[in-house]
């Protein structure tokens, strides 16, 4: 189930919160005749949290888990450093909290939950049962985050209000670190969400919680956010199939935010360019976690193309050309595949929210590489927009 390499670091590469990439030389694994690529003397990217492994120097052996890698899955093309073999990290200092996450595994590691009976937050969240009607905006693809956030903050400048205060509710169907996303990071360091959360098995954020719902309530009462948004961390996890995929806890999560008293708003799954039918215009994973698995009504929000809206390449002025007839098309396959989800045939209500050129051009100024399955915004307009008319919504709902 694990392939395993050891290796020498030779160098040291980017960093940023709680992640170090660094190079690692491959030495010879024993009665395997190697992966490819993954041969003694080969080179490798691997990916180092130093909390839980240190920061092994250059020179310094290390043991790696290179499954993902071998079989060239989505890990970004990194090796995970287990441990260093030289030495041990040190022991870290005593602190409270008893919370295990990726529990029973061997790199389970103890955190100090936001609602833990030593935390801070424990009186505060001890009966906690209403989020207020605090807007909560779920997606499936982590990479919606930063477009939802962009919306956000394009709304508030349309208002003339001041930007709002984010706090991100990660929940454990993709990547468990959240060190693992850059994405966060980005966001983190220019201001555009005011702490992480990580739910469930996922750990490493701003503040830890059991559940979503503990999530989405130090999230209100903690943060004091304005608005959360609930994606999973990078790295979607999809068989094929009708029911396989992470992102039905898209669905778990309005359910969440809906017993809670709070404002679910449905972040649907778009694309114009993904070959996948099953995935073009409305994934088929939107509809089924908000078709089937979300039990309580959200506002599912729809982009409306316009003539002013963004399609194609850039052109030669730098900007993305204006909507010709294949996003007018996309618009309106989006738009009758979302009917299916709101009255009278479903249980939600549907908002339509103006997708133009200046909300690209809020997507374009995004502290962080806007990417998703591959595709930037110029590749894939429709899938950005989608994600920040969501937020625009969302900026709406707080004014209220």
């Amino acid at each position: 189930m694990i392939t395993w390499r050891a290796g020498v670091v030779v160098s040291h590469g980017p960093r940023w919160r709680g992640a170090a990439e660094l190079g690692v030389e491959l030495a010879a694994a024993l009665d395997v005749d190697g992966a490819a690529g993954l041969a003694a003397g080969a080179l490798v990217r691997a990916l180092a949290y130093p909390e839980l492994v240190g920061l092994p120097d250059v020179g310094e052996r290390v043991l790696l888990n290179v499954t993902a890698l071998a079989r060239g899955l989505g890990t970004g093309g990194y090796a995970l450093v287990v441990a260093p073999t030289d030495h041990l990290p040190a022991d870290p200092p005593p602190s409270p909290g008893h919370l295990i996450k990726a529990r029973y595994t061997p790199l389970q590691a103890m955190v100090l939950g936001v609602d833990d009976q030593e935390s801070e937050h424990h009186e505060t969240l001890r009966d906690a049962d209403d989020l207020a009607g605090l807007p909560v905006v779920v997606a499936d693809l982590h990479s919606a985050l930063p477009a939802i956030i962009a919306g956000a903050r394009r709304g508030a400048e349309l208002q003339g209000r001041p930007m709002p205060r984010v706090a991100y509710v990660m929940t454990d169907g993709g990547a468990l670190p959240a060190a693992f996303s850059r994405t966060v990071a980005g966001l983190a360091d220019a201001g555009w969400i005011a702490a992480c959360i990580t739910t469930g098995q996922a750990f490493g954020g701003d503040l830890e919680a059991v559940t979503v719902h503990t999530g989405l309530l130090a999230a209100r009462l903690v943060v004091d956010a304005d608005l959360v948004v609930v994606t999973q961390g990078p790295g979607n996890l999809g068989t094929g199939t009708r029911w396989g995929f992470s992102g039905v806890a898209a669905g778990e999560a309005i359910n969440a935010a809906a017993v809670l008293g709070g404002r679910p708003v449905a972040s649907l799954r778009v694309s114009g360019a993904d070959a996948r039918e099953r995935h073009l215009g409305v994934s088929h994973h939107s509809l089924t976690a908000y078709g089937r698995v979300a039990l309580a009504s959200a506002d599912v929000v729809v982009p409306a193309f316009t003539s002013a809206s963004p399609h194609g390449p850039s052109g030669p002025d730098g900007a993305l050309a204006v909507a010709d007839a294949p996003l007018e098309a996309l618009g309106r396959r989006i738009r009758q595949q979302a009917l299916t989800l709101v009255a009278p045939h479903g249980r939600h209500r549907l908002v339509e929210v103006d997708a133009d050129a200046d909300l690209l051009a809020a997507l374009a100024g995004a502290p962080v590489r806007l990417s998703t399955m591959g595709r930037g915004l110029e590749a894939d307009p429709a899938a950005f927009l989608a994600a920040a008319v969501a937020g625009v919504h969302a900026q709406v709902l707080t004014s209220r």
